[in-house]
């Protein structure tokens, strides 16, 4: 019989992990952004922060999914809350977790650049906000970066409970967080334009937090308006959580053999706990 995690490791996977993710992926862009894009490609572009953020979803899952299933992401545990049978008592410690390790990450990422940030933009203005948290692209309304984000995560989160299904030919052995990764470079690649594919609101919320107690006075606001955008990487993906769980669950999931069914090849024969399913960016 498998010993159960306390909640207090559950909550530490959680709250580690995602301060995982953030170190990779803020490190990213502000590695980006402080190093001359787009004037020079020498510390990257969008392809290098599309590919960081979609690695540190793939490492983070790996040091956190043994204890907590490693969600990282309040959109994924309320789909799983919603549709796979994840403790609903657990859902509020678990955002909370997932919060405080995004904003510890990006403090981190603040401070260790904090001499290039300063040397690029010492107002700690708009223009370096985007290290941090996301905002809309130019020209985009704020009804389309909403869409866009309920679109981004119902991609993420439909496609994490197929890889994740026992009986949806999933990835073998320990390849889910691998390929959980890749999923995020491609919503990254396709999807990230319009509003910065923040998909995850501990992602946005945390840094946008850090961003703000160490002198980003406009941190709640669009970089590129005056609206207030904070709220919408909160709500939008929490939309789009449930919508991408239930069109697989109802879309596919309800059509799929049983487990002891073997009329179909099936990718594993081991069984996971319900809320041991990964999250991500």
């Amino acid at each position: 019989m498998t010993k159960k995690t306390p909640l207090v490791g559950e909550l530490s996977a959680e709250c580690i992990g995602t301060m995982i993710l953030i170190l990779f992926g803020c490190g990213v862009v502000a590695q980006v952004v402080c190093g001359g894009f787009p004037k020079t490609l020498g510390a990257g572009d969008h392809n290098s922060i599309a590919f960081a953020w979609g690695f540190g979803v793939a490492l983070a899952v790996y040091v956190a999914g043994r204890l907590s299933g490693a969600h990282l992401n309040p959109a994924v545990t309320i789909a799983l809350a919603a549709f796979k049978g994840f403790d609903r008592r657990k859902v509020a410690p678990f955002i909370a977790a997932q919060m405080v390790g995004a904003f510890i990450g990006a403090l981190i990422v603040r401070y260790t650049y904090a001499d290039q940030i300063r040397a690029i933009d010492p107002d700690h203005t708009k223009a370096t906000q985007g290290i941090f948290s996301t905002s809309p692209g130019s020209g985009v309304s704020l009804t389309t970066a909403f869409i866009d984000q309920i679109v981004g995560t119902a991609i993420l989160v439909a496609v994490i409970f197929a890889l994740t299904c026992v009986v949806n030919n999933p990835p073998l052995g320990n390849m889910a967080p691998l390929i959980i990764g890749i999923l995020v470079v491609a919503i990254g690649m396709a999807w990230g334009t319009n509003a910065g594919y923040a998909i995850n609101p501990a992602r946005d919320f945390g840094p946008r937090l850090a961003s703000l107690i160490t002198g980003y006075g406009d941190a709640m606001y669009s970089a590129n308006g005056p609206e207030l955008y904070f709220w919408i990487p909160i709500v939008a993906p929490i939309i789009g959580g449930l919508l991408g769980g239930a069109i697989f669950v109802f879309g596919i999931e309800r059509f799929l053999p049983t487990e002891g069914d073997d009329s179909q090849e099936i990718g594993v024969s081991e069984p996971t706990e319900p809320e041991h399913i990964s999250a991500r960016h």
